[in-house]
């Protein structure tokens, strides 16, 4: 069984209220979020927590995320804000920021290639 570090942990908010909340048909996202309703606290980081106790606490969130039938709106929201703590979507803080970089990076050669792909079709 996971064992967790004896600190009180952080509840988390979810999502960050620095933007509207995306609506659609059933309503936010957020609202059918599985951290909502249990292992809050799973999510982010107390201060000062071990690096052990952290990777612990972060897989059992990735798994809390991965039955969640909300995570990929929660990642797309946390790469979009972007979120700098915590794990949103199944995806660390120190994760999403390697997916935003591979996006940066896509979009710089996506740009760069279409100049040249009109030019060897004209």
């Amino acid at each position: 069984m996971l064992q967790l570090p004896h600190q009180p942990l952080q509840v988390a908010a979810v999502p960050s209220q620095r933007s509207p909340a995306r609506e659609d048909q059933a309503g936010p996202w957020h609202a059918e979020a599985v951290c909502r309703r249990d292992e809050a606290g799973l999510f982010f980081a107390p201060s000062k927590e071990p690096t052990a106790a952290r990777l612990s606490r972060e897989e059992a969130a990735k798994q809390v995320c991965a039955r969640c039938p909300v995570m990929v709106a929660c990642r797309e929201h946390a790469l979009i804000q972007p979120e700098p703590y915590g794990v949103w979507g199944g995806l660390t803080a120190a994760e999403r920021r390697v997916v935003l970089a591979r996006r940066r990076r896509r979009d710089i050669e996506l740009k760069t290639a279409a100049p040249t792909e009109h030019l060897a079709a004209g």
